[in-house]
């Protein structure tokens, strides 16, 4: 039997538009069809999307080999192209350290500034650039580019890596596992075959055939509310802000988002009727005549647009109640699926992939014992039921589903136009930040914050910042070492397994190669490390992810959160 195509998926078979150009990528026979072996892989990953490749290039960066699968033989969604857009510092930074940033800071549009709109009143703005999750790195609160751009960012890195095995038009048919190993039955388009593996990584999606292959348990919830995407290419364009409009005029007082991202595209979210016709909103003609409403006045739509782009979508929330059964580890959104308010979706996949793929490398490599991956499961656990719970509280802002909902959101509105202190209580989506980890391992603080990537000097003077400590660090645990140390502290700081860098205060000079300069008297790396102890620490103890995971004042408390952070806690 002929291997299938992959089919349209989440309802995109009524697109319109010009639309994009997608890479395609060659399939390649199996080394084991020919042989008959079945093999035996350390790390498998299912599914070629945004989790499952920023997971392959994080382990690639570790020096760890993985094979991925994908059902299909290029990047994004048959019918959904340009699917997720904006992404978060926090993923820009995992980015940053994968090698693939500075592409998609050239490609992307950057921005920090969002203005939400109730009828032809502004009822509140951020700029994103002030705020304290995002007013230290050196990186864009947000990069809007479509998500293909940067799946193909991904594959050409994993690629040029050589220590991943890329297999195109790959389907899972079949999963076992036991104590040994799991056994993944697939198939191509040259004829079945068995792949083994001590680890396996589901991120085929929100339809991912894992969860009932491991009788995986969740919580979901489905919503009426109904949705279409312009992707819209103007000859004038509006201006290089977020806006969105919880009542707009133009769209029947039903919301609209509007950003921009690369190829000069708008991406334009209309909120439609719960009853509607999905396959009739998302006709062109229906879809010009929207734009002409949104834009009556200052263009003419048919002769100054181009509509790249069109797919209606529903949307759900979903999350597994474990994200890790037995070999099995869900990553994306085979782990869990948010509503698009505030990009928590792909930003959390990505997230995922990240806080997953350095503990799969400790283990590997012999650094961390295999108690390590259960933190996956929770700490991941509760950043998707956090994100679940802030992208259904916008949700039912965005169309109340009771008389008491419908009250608070009019109240919020009203009060938002008179008194500027109650404008957050408007709410189009908290834009995705850090999660934060709370934890109870001794010797670990007891929430787990993330460090921004902030600046210093090296010691000779020139500029650098926290991220270019990375390849020096790979897999293992940082330890950021404040002033000088005694001769006994030295000796120990070199015995206790982690990579350790001295931080002075400027114009202090550093003891040892090692060692950065804070990049003026204010100190931001110790602060920001020193949190609610303010400056009297002496360490401070980063993971691979760059999560600030302990701090102190002797060498003897370093060596037992070292111990807890790779779950080597008697």
């Amino acid at each position: 039997m002929a291997y299938e195509q992959t089919k349209f998926t989440n309802g995109y078979e009524f697109s319109a538009g010009t639309g994009y150009v997608l890479p395609t990528y060659p399939f390649v026979t199996p080394p084991e069809l020919a042989t008959g072996e079945l093999k035996r892989h350390e790390v498998v990953i299912v599914g070629g999307g945004l989790a499952g490749l920023t997971l392959a290039a994080s382990l690639a960066s570790f020096g760890v080999r993985s094979v991925l699968l994908d059902e299909d033989n290029t990047v994004g969604v048959k019918g959904a192209s340009s699917r997720g857009i904006c992404y978060a510092q926090k993923t820009l930074e995992i980015f940053k350290r994968l090698g693939i940033y500075e592409r998609i800071a050239a490609k992307g549009i950057q921005w920090s500034v969002g203005r939400t709109f109730a009828g032809t009143d502004e009822v509140y703005s951020f700029d994103l650039k002030v705020q304290q999750t995002h007013n230290l790195s050196t990186l864009p609160p947000f990069v809007n580019i479509q998500q293909f751009y940067v799946e193909g960012f991904l594959v050409e890195q994993v690629l040029a890596s050589g220590l991943v095995d890329v297999r195109w038009q790959h389907r899972m048919t079949a999963f076992e596992q036991n104590g040994e190993c799991a056994s993944l039955n697939l198939e191509t388009p040259a004829g079945n075959y068995q792949l083994a593996a001590t680890h396996v990584v589901d991120a085929t999606g929100s339809k991912s055939p894992f969860r009932a292959w491991v009788g995986a348990a969740l919580n979901a919830q489905q919503g009426d509310d109904r949705w279409c995407i312009a992707d819209v290419r103007f000859k004038e364009q509006p201006p290089v802000e977020r806006h969105t409009w919880i009542e707009a005029p133009f769209n029947d007082n039903r919301a609209v988002w509007q950003h921009l991202m690369a190829d000069d595209v708008w991406r334009l979210d209309y909120q439609m009727a719960p009853d509607c016709d999905m396959q009739e909103v998302s006709k062109l003609d229906t879809v010009l005549d929207r734009l002409q409403r949104q834009f009556a006045g200052q263009l003419n739509v048919r002769r100054d647009c181009e509509v790249v782009w069109v797919g209606p979508y529903a949307y759900k929330s979903e999350c597994l109640n474990q994200l890790r059964h037995g070999r099995v580890f869900f990553v994306g959104d085979s782990a869990h699926v948010v509503s698009p308010f505030g990009a928590r979706g792909g930003n959390s996949g990505v997230q995922d992939a990240d806080n997953l793929a350095w503990k799969l490398a400790a283990v590997q490599l012999g650094q961390a014992k295999h108690a390590l991956l259960d933190d996956y499961n929770t700490e991941r656990h509760q950043a998707a039921v956090h994100n679940v719970m802030v992208t259904n509280r916008t949700a039912a802002f965005l169309r109340p589903a009771s008389p008491a909902q419908r009250l608070f959101r009019d109240a919020a509105i009203a009060l938002a136009k008179s008194t500027p202190a109650l404008r957050p209580y408007v709410n189009t989506g908290r834009m995705s930040s850090p999660n934060t980890y709370a934890t109870q391992r001794v010797g670990l603080l007891s929430e787990l914050h993330a460090l921004q990537n902030m600046r210093f000097r090296w010691a000779d003077g020139s500029a650098g910042e926290l991220l270019d400590l990375s390849p020096w660090i790979g897999s293992n645990l940082l330890v950021l070492w404040f002033g000088k140390t005694s001769r006994r502290e030295a000796q120990a700081l070199r015995e206790c397994g982690a990579r350790v860098v001295q931080v002075f205060a400027p114009p202090s000079v550093g003891q040892h190669a090692e060692c950065i300069v804070e990049w003026d008297e204010r100190a931001a790396l110790r602060s920001a490390c020193a949190g609610e102890a303010k400056c009297n620490i002496k360490w401070a103890l980063v993971r691979p992810d760059f999560y600030l995971v302990a701090r102190g004042s002797t060498v003897s408390e370093l060596g037992n959160a070292i111990n807890a952070s790779l779950g080597n806690a008697a």
